[in-house]
């Protein structure tokens, strides 16, 4: 399993005092205001940076970090991606997962049978899709929802599915 989960994407600078516009990541872009730091790939080392304040400019996030004050401290990290570790993640409910915990899920059939390997997870408006890659390496979208997926055991690494009606018909 992960131990660390991308939040956003560094697009450019902001201003001239070390802001940077980040694009999120993330389900919920209110979690950078409860962030105290993220982590910096820089392609060489993961720096944690302290956030020193956060604004929202349309579909972006405005982000200070402490001891980086011009945009010259601060140009280096354009087009780099942030992230944060596991235990500052935001806190999961019940029957919810981190995509990057269900990828290479196996997946069985009510019956117990081999189905294939969870190998994506497409975000629609409605309800998840899984991406369930077959043993002949043909690919079958379930959709997320109670009907379909019975059962997540992730200690075990396993996900229990009910094929429905038509799924499977070309």
């Amino acid at each position: 399993m992960e131990d660390i989960f991308q939040v956003g994407a560094i697009t450019s600078t902001h201003g001239v005092r070390g802001e940077v516009k980040v694009f999120p990541t993330t389900d919920d872009v209110r979690r950078f205001k409860k962030l105290k730091e993220v982590l910096l790939d820089t392609g060489k080392e993961m720096l944690t940076l302290e956030i020193e304040s956060v604004k929202f400019f349309k579909q972006f996030v405005i982000l200070k970090f402490k001891g980086i004050d011009s945009l010259n401290d601060v140009e280096k990290y354009r087009s780099k991606n942030l992230y944060v570790t596991r235990e500052n993640a935001v806190k999961l409910r019940k029957d919810e997962y981190f995509i990057a915990d269900l990828i290479g899920l196996s997946v069985l059939t009510d019956e117990e049978e081999p189905f294939g390997e969870l190998v994506d997870v497409i975000q629609t408006g409605a309800n998840d899709v899984y991406v369930v890659k077959m043993a002949d390496g043909k690919e079958v979208l379930l959709p997320a929802i109670k009907e379909c997926i019975l059962s997540v055991d992730m200690d075990e690494r396993k996900m229990m599915v009910h094929v429905m009606d038509g799924l499977l018909d070309l």
